[in-house]
């Protein structure tokens, strides 16, 4: 019983480490109501981090930070999952200037490393603002089409 776990255990962990080693950067652009420039960076076992600046055809402008989680599906094709801050400036209606806004967005959605390095992705990544307080923009910037080059 304990030589099976052993080579559960190893095959286990051989399949992670393979799995984050086929991971690579990518940058390209992320197309939502306006436009992200996208970076993401593989951290191992599965996980990375993307980065976005985006600017919004709502005079916002943010960055954003999310902590992914991926999941091959087939081979070139996964699921992603991640969590992160937002921080950004956006202009209210009231013609007072730029705010500073503060929030956490989460973020699920698919992607395709084609054969040459090039990553097609659809996500999903609804907002939600803390500073002010209340001010959710899940339908502004909510879905996503990138494409990114890897490396």
């Amino acid at each position: 019983m304990k030589k099976l776990l052993l080579v559960i255990s190893l095959f286990i962990g051989v399949t992670l480490f393979t799995q984050a080693q086929t991971m690579e950067k990518s940058i390209g652009v992320r197309i939502t109501n306006g436009g992200e420039f996208s970076f993401q960076n593989p951290l191992g076992n599965s996980t990375r981090a993307e980065l976005d600046f985006g600017i919004y055809s709502t005079n916002t402008v943010l960055l954003t930070g999310i902590y992914q989680w991926v999941f091959e599906l087939q081979e070139g094709f996964n699921w992603y999952a991640g969590l992160g801050p937002q921080a950004g400036l956006w202009d209210k209606l009231d013609h007072n200037g730029k705010h500073i806004a503060l929030g956490i967005a989460g973020q699920v959605g698919i992607e395709y490393n084609l054969s040459i390095p090039v990553q097609i992705s659809l996500d999903y990544r609804p907002g939600f603002t803390i500073i002010p307080t209340g001010h959710n923009y899940n339908s502004l910037y909510a879905i996503g089409l990138g494409v990114r080059y890897r490396f």
